[in-house]
């Protein structure tokens, strides 16, 4: 339950703990432009922690109670243990600490509309849809997605305070400390399972999110996903949908895909045609995204035909599907995906591009999600021609033995005749420099560091003629 107040207390000053996290730098760039004094401590200088110094930050280097300022309430990030200096100085001083979620729901209610999407997959690339449609549009919504986006020259975009697009994450139920006026849910899957217990812990999390939107409020959420259609009866505020079910609002028909795999569509609001809609990224589930972001931004007033040209101006966030670079005819592709259904629509997507042999590096993000989805992710990659597995990214977590990236490449093997682990990133590069042709597609997967194999091979690919 969500306490502290803005507009019960007198806040001139606010100080971040972890300032240089990129949802904290974000909110901080934010507050700034909204006229507040912002100041801040992170562990190590970068170029965010400069870029909010330039814009008058505050920023101390490393976290000491002498780096606590006086101010009128601290913002922390999860990462930040209780023990933290600062974090125990300001409540030993009794100055109002609240975490980074809660300080984004309350920045929400200083616009007149906030959008919160949310979903197991497709937050970040939906956000950056309905917020480049509505900044080319002339709307000048304030942004903040979780990703980079060329766009706007990273994840935050300072606009006016009418519009406020963010993106809602279900992990520890973040999202119920939000206040929007229109939440978007793009889907429900299992995921997360170090912290729900079970597939009804999540929709009910996601029903609670639901039932945070006012009376007045829209819900526009994902008509094919039977997971979110059970949430619709106990939602009081208006209920948007879209899908290609019959019954949704928003419909998406005569489905084609150009020889680069990016689809077109025919859009129907409650059965009038909007127009024939050309996305320039790929993928059947961007149509499902793209459907979502349509509805959002015909709903807050966006005539359908600058909707129609913006979306086709969209050409997708960083780590989405995103092209590294080509050399040697041969094409380096890197995706954020780290769920089982991902990986197959990611998979899915790259099948449609234009290639010779695909090949899949994939690193599984967190013990947990590997062990609980292990089964799931053994069927997902199909698509691939060749599938290598590294070790896995522990992120948040530590690893307990209970579970290896063997035991994953194993268990896709029994499915697909070309898939082994490697146990490292250079012994991997090293594989498909020695094995690539001319034409193939190198795509590498997962939510940690594993870009930095495609990095690798545009390099040693430049240095070395690949023959046929």
């Amino acid at each position: 339950m969500i306490q502290f107040d803005f507009d019960k207390h007198d806040i001139h000053h606010v100080h971040f703990i972890g300032i240089g996290g990129i949802s904290m730098s974000a909110i901080a760039e934010v507050l700034i432009n909204l006229g507040y004094t912002v100041s801040g401590s992170d562990m190590k200088a970068s170029k965010i922690t400069d870029k909010l110094i330039r814009k008058g930050a505050l920023i101390k280097i490393g976290h000491h109670a002498d780096h606590l300022p006086e101010c009128d309430l601290v913002v922390y990030t999860a990462a930040i243990q209780q023990s933290n200096p600062e974090l125990v100085k300001a409540k030993d001083l009794g100055i109002p600490v609240i975490d980074r979620a809660e300080m984004l729901g309350l920045l929400m209610k200083k616009f007149n509309n906030s959008v919160a999407v949310s979903g197991t997959h497709g937050k970040t690339t939906t956000t950056s849809m309905i917020s480049l449609i509505l900044e080319y549009s002339h709307y000048n919504p304030t942004i903040m997605v979780g990703g980079e986006l060329d766009e706007i020259g990273g994840n935050v975009k300072i606009g006016g305070q009418d519009y406020f697009v963010t993106e809602a994450c279900e992990y520890v139920e973040s999202f119920l400390k939000f206040f929007p006026t229109v939440g978007v849910i793009l889907n429900i899957d299992a995921d997360h399972l170090d912290f729900f217990k079970d597939m009804n812990h999540i929709i009910q999390s996601f029903t609670k999110f639901a039932q945070l939107l006012p009376k007045n409020g829209s819900l526009i959420a994902n008509n094919d996903d039977e997971n979110v259609k059970k949430i619709f009866p106990k939602v009081q505020c208006n209920i948007i949908t879209y899908g290609k079910n019959v019954d949704s609002d928003y419909q998406a028909h005569n489905i084609t895909y150009n020889e680069q795999g990016f689809p077109s569509f025919d859009a129907t609001y409650n059965s009038q045609h909007l127009g024939r809609f050309q996305l320039s990224i790929p993928g059947n589930h961007n149509i499902y995204n793209s459907l979502a972001a349509i509805a959002c931004c015909n709903l807050v007033g966006v005539p359908v035909e600058k909707i129609l040209l913006n979306l086709s101006r969209f050409k997708g966030t960083h780590r989405r599907f995103d092209i590294l670079g080509k050399v040697n005819q041969i094409t380096i592709v890197d995706d954020y995906a780290h769920h089982p259904t991902e990986v197959k629509a990611t998979l899915e997507a790259a099948a449609r591009y234009p290639h010779n042999r695909l090949w899949c590096i994939f690193q599984p993000h967190t013990y947990t999600r590997t062990k609980a989805l292990l089964q799931d992710f053994a069927s997902s990659f199909n698509h691939a021609d060749s599938v290598i597995v590294t070790d896995i990214y522990a992120a948040r977590e530590k690893n307990t033995g209970e579970i290896h990236s063997k035991d994953l490449a194993l268990a896709i093997s029994h499915h697909h005749k070309d898939a082994h682990y490697m146990d490292s990133f250079e012994n991997t590069a090293e594989y498909i420099r020695n094995h690539i042709q001319p034409g193939d597609l190198v795509l590498t997967m997962g939510a940690g560091d594993i870009y930095k194999v495609g990095e690798m091979l545009l390099n040693t690919l430049k240095e070395v003629k690949v023959t046929p």
